[in-house]
């Protein structure tokens, strides 16, 4: 895909793991991008010094992010984890098959991420160096660039700048209502993916769970057919003594100890087996908890956004009520300044026959 630059990239670090994108519909949902476990690299490029993420499924690169020292690699939960790429306009998920996996990926991006940053504070240096050496002698500024601007604050215009004041005010309200709105979606993003990852190891246990009930199954008809031969076993025994043979040989007696020692054994393993199994059970009833925890909170910040969404919607409205009253105003003004100018030229008119009248 890329052959250019692989020629002078080099691999620093790999890792298998299924990866996500996030549906650009919605910012909520998570898009499988591969549909099995795919090679996800850091390459190192020397010659832009430039790190990146790469991974490429089949014929197609489904990863190809430049990682920048305001990336963040978040662990949404023990072996899933994001980041955003404000390029490529999208959020990218990884799924890990252990923890460590995990982990290694993470501590990895840091030292990436650390390097990218150095790398870039080099690059300014390097380049306020060479902006200085260019830079000639500051020139004399003028008394009337240097002199600070008049500004009118009486009458009419006093109210516009009042006007853009407010307008200011209500823009930097918006801009922080929608970036809690944009923390929020963050949040529910991170809920997702746990709920994902709970319902994935759900299904496994699930299913982990109906194998061994019919394990348990099997291993109880196997006890009973063990117990019924060893109850054969002894009743053969007792009816030979019982008929006055004076007992079963020694080898009779070995095979029988043998028998029944292997049949204890046996039922002490599948006893440990069972209790195994039980507490697997109780630990899948702990996973459905966390699942109904975790859809609680799901349903919280669903409802959090819904109340910051109608917030912004009263802002919204609340700045065009205040856009709309400016423009009335500086309509006012317009027309009070043409009343103005044409008062002003009557004055002026009247001010020149009156001196034609001295002058008489």
């Amino acid at each position: 895909m890329f052959p250019h630059h692989r020629e002078r990239e080099q691999p620093i670090f790999s890792t298998r793991a299924h990866v996500f994108q996030i549906d650009p519909a919605t910012k909520r949902n998570w898009i499988p991008a591969s549909k099995h476990a795919v090679s996800v690299s850091f390459f190192y490029d020397a010659n832009r010094n430039v790190y990146r993420i790469i991974s490429v499924g089949g014929t197609k690169a489904i990863i190809n992010c430049t990682v920048t020292p305001s990336m963040t690699f978040t662990k949404t939960s023990q072996k899933f984890g994001q980041w955003a790429d404000s390029r490529a306009n999208t959020v990218y998920g990884l799924g890990f098959a252990t923890e460590q996996q995990l982990h290694q990926f993470s501590e990895k991006f840091k030292e990436v991420k650390d390097a990218a940053r150095l790398a870039r504070e080099k690059s300014q240096d390097k380049e306020l160096a060479n902006t200085a050496l260019t830079i000639a002698a500051p020139q004399d500024l003028s008394d009337e660039l240097q002199s600070p601007p008049v500004m009118c604050v009486n009458g009419p215009e006093d109210k516009l700048f009042r006007s853009q004041s407010a307008d200011i005010t209500l823009s930097s309200e918006k801009e922080r209502i929608k970036k809690m709105l944009s923390e929020g979606s963050i949040c529910e993003m991170n809920l997702e993916a746990e709920l994902f990852t709970l319902q994935d190891s759900n299904s496994k246990l699930v299913a982990a769970l109906h194998e061994a009930n019919a394990n348990v199954e099997q291993w109880k008809k196997q006890l009973a057919a063990y117990q019924e031969e060893t109850e054969r076993l002894r009743e053969h025994v007792a009816d030979l003594e019982a008929h006055g043979v004076q007992g079963p040989s020694d080898l009779l007696k070995d095979e029988l100890t043998q028998s029944l020692e292997e049949l204890e054994a046996l039922l002490k393993a599948k006893d440990e087996e069972i209790h195994i199994l039980q507490s697997k059970k109780a630990e899948y009833h702990e996973m459905e908890h966390d699942r109904d925890e975790a859809i609680r909170r799901l349903r919280e910040m669903e409802m959090r956004n819904s109340d910051l969404e109608r917030r912004i919607q009263n802002t919204e409205q609340n700045l065009s009520n205040c856009l709309e009253e400016r423009d009335r105003m500086d309509n006012e003004i317009q027309r009070a300044v043409e009343i103005l100018d044409i008062k002003i030229f009557d004055l002026n008119d009247l001010r020149q026959s009156l001196v034609k009248l001295l002058e008489k």
